[in-house]
This record gives C-alpha cells, structure tokens and sequence, in this order.
C-alpha cells in the first residue's frame, strides 16, 4: 500500500519523475556538492547560510507530498528558543526548493547523529507514515536501518541489545541511563521503557567495528546506551562513552554516577590513524547514521557524510 492523501492540500498530488532516485532501489545521491566539505572538518559549526546550501544540496528525493534529505551531524530538529535547528530552517528551506506548502517532519535522527530526515506538506500523510512506522515495529519489523563506527568489536557478529531505559537527573544534566532489570512498577508508570536493538557487524579493523543497527523500539539516546552496554561505545560519543572502561586493554562497564560526561579517550594510535589533535577530538561527531528508512512502497536510503566516509577511509572499514 503506497501512502496517498485524500485532502485538499497544495503539494499532495502524486507527482511521476519529479523525484532524485527510485522507493524501489538504493537512493541515485548527485555527486557531493561543496557545501559538503564543510563538514569534513570535524564537525566544525555551520551557520544558518552555509547549513540551508547544506540541506538544499542534501534532497535525496522528492514526490508529491514527501521530500527526504540528509542531515548533517550535529543539527537539531526541533532545537531550543534561538538556536538553529532543522524545524526553524524549514520555511527557508521550503522557498529555496519552490515549494508551494509547509513542511513538517515526519522521521528524523537525534541532533547528534546524521541521516535521513523524511519530511511531508501533507498532515494527514505524515499521521499514516507514523503509524506505518509503528504497525511495523509491532509486527515485529524493523523499519529503519542505522550503520555505526564504534571503538571496539563485539565478541559476538551478531545478536540483540536488550535493557530498560530511563532519564536520570545528574547534577545540572538529565542523562538516559540502562535499568539492569525493570520492575512491574516502574514500566507501568512508563518511568521505564524496555528497548531492543538488533546489530550485526559489518566489517572490522584495528580495534574499531562497522556495524548495522536495527532498533524496535524509540527512545532518546537508545543506540549509544546500547553501544556501551556492548562495550563497544560510538566513535564520537562525548556522552556515554565514559561508562565503559579499560584495564589492561579489557573493557567494563562502569555505572553511570562513576562516568560523567567528557570527551571521548582514543588511545594514541586511534588518534593518529583519524589524523586527530586533542581539540580536533572534541569536535569529532558521533558516527551513527540513519542510512536506511522501510516506507510502503519501499526503501529509501541516504549518502554517509563525509566525516563518516573519512573515518571508514582511515580505518580500513568497508563502505556499506
């Protein structure tokens, strides 16, 4: 069943060829423009000009009521008052394109990670794509698709991250923290959520890992808590990679209250190879990136940025 709106709104009208790239196979990416190479060093700040060109040159496709893009790492979406987000560009966004209604986002990746961003001009095909999304996850399915680098392998090729989440008040800041085991109680009161997340790993060199990442379920932070819990932290984690420490090269997991947040420790030899300095690393983006998105008439996927495409490079992992 492919989505088709019933209303009377400008923009609806199921549109042939208007598109870049086909739902049925991967995603045709035009050759990267300049704007692009803003990001190569390492997650350096955009402003609102460089960042529209950014999202303009970033359409991967367009028909009739939906338009999809590639969001860079480290853009909010909906952003707090006065700070740039991608829900504060859209008008902008909009004329630039010359499209005749407003946009609003139907799917998008956190702030910290990059990827596709589904955006629709039609309220009544954005409520059926998000209870497609969720039918999906309940049949079972997993209807989006994440790739990640992570700073180390996991003992197993593939399996399921499984673990209760929860916000938890740390100090000045509110961090999403594991339950080892939920009680009845508190998943009731919905203070607990249980998550899943299936991975699979892609390829791996010097320590570090490419992996695939399919979550069932939606919560704030869930892959780079699962991440840790594997003990194989996201490269570009300022967050939660402090939770999984080292001795003697074995790594544990520490509890969140004895693991403030901080940059990122890489080993000198990681470092090298990513061609890093110390402040270098702290603008260094989390590698996570929604690649691919399940819709009814089929995929839809989206281009690695290329910080993510550098650090594969770099590392000798295969480019999914």
């Amino acid at each position: 069943m492919w989505v088709r709106c019933g209303c009377a709104c400008v923009g609806c009208g199921d549109t042939q060829g208007g598109g870049v790239g086909g739902w049925g196979s991967p995603t045709q990416v035009p050759s990267v423009p300049p704007a692009h190479s803003l990001l190569c060093r390492w997650g350096r700040p955009l402003g609102p000009e460089e960042t529209l060109r950014l999202l303009e040159a970033s359409v991967v496709h367009q028909e009739g009521a939906l338009l999809s893009l590639s969001k860079p790492p480290g853009l909010s979406v909906q952003g707090c008052s006065g700070e740039l987000s991608l829900v504060a560009l859209l008008p902008a966004l909009r004329r630039r394109l010359g499209l005749p209604a407003e946009l609003h986002v139907v799917k998008a990746p956190t702030r910290e990670c990059s990827g596709l961003v589904l955006l629709s001009s039609c309220h009544r095909t954005t409520e059926q794509l998000q209870q497609f999304f969720s039918k999906a996850r309940r049949r079972g399915q997993y209807p989006a698709t994440y790739c990640a680098v992570t700073v180390g392998v996991p003992a197993e090729a593939e399996g399921e991250i499984r673990a209760g989440l929860r916000w938890q008040q740390q100090g000045d800041t509110a961090m999403v923290v594991p339950v080892p085991v939920p009680g009845r109680r508190s998943l009731a009161r919905k203070e607990v959520k249980n998550t899943l997340t299936r991975y699979r790993v892609l390829g791996a060199a010097g320590g570090c890992a490419l992996l695939q990442l399919q979550p069932k379920t939606a919560f704030p932070e869930q892959l780079p808590v699962h991440l840790t819990l594997l003990l194989c932290p996201a490269l570009g984690d300022h967050k939660h990679s402090s939770c999984v420490g080292r001795v003697l090269g074995v790594p544990f997991l520490l509890p969140p209250e004895a693991a403030p947040a901080r940059t990122q420790v890489l080993d000198e030899e990681l470092m090298a190879r990513l061609g890093l300095s110390a402040q270098r690393l702290r603008r260094l983006p989390l590698h996570i990136h929604l690649q691919r998105l399940e819709l009814p008439q089929g995929p839809l996927c989206a281009p690695l940025p290329p910080p993510f495409l550098h650090t594969l490079r770099c590392l000798g992992l295969p480019e999914p």
